[in-house]
């Protein structure tokens, strides 16, 4: 099996190095394993989707002491 450094996924799937970072600290991409202090990303790994808040509010619940 083949394994892609974090910049060469990053050209391939058209997201930044550090959002890269995130998911494979995240552990949200199957397959990636430490060489040194570099991720390895399998050639055929899925871009993860987007778990982010898209909407740009925070959903909170109602104070449950609220009066």
């Amino acid at each position: 099996m083949k394994y892609l450094s974090i910049k060469e996924m990053s050209e391939k799937w058209g997201i930044s190095t550090r959002r890269i970072q995130i998911l494979c600290k995240e552990g949200r991409i199957p397959g990636i394993i430490m060489i040194g202090r570099t991720w390895g990303i399998p050639e055929d790994a899925e871009k993860p989707a987007d778990a982010r808040i898209k909407s740009g509010k925070y959903i909170k619940e109602k104070d449950r002491f609220e009066v």
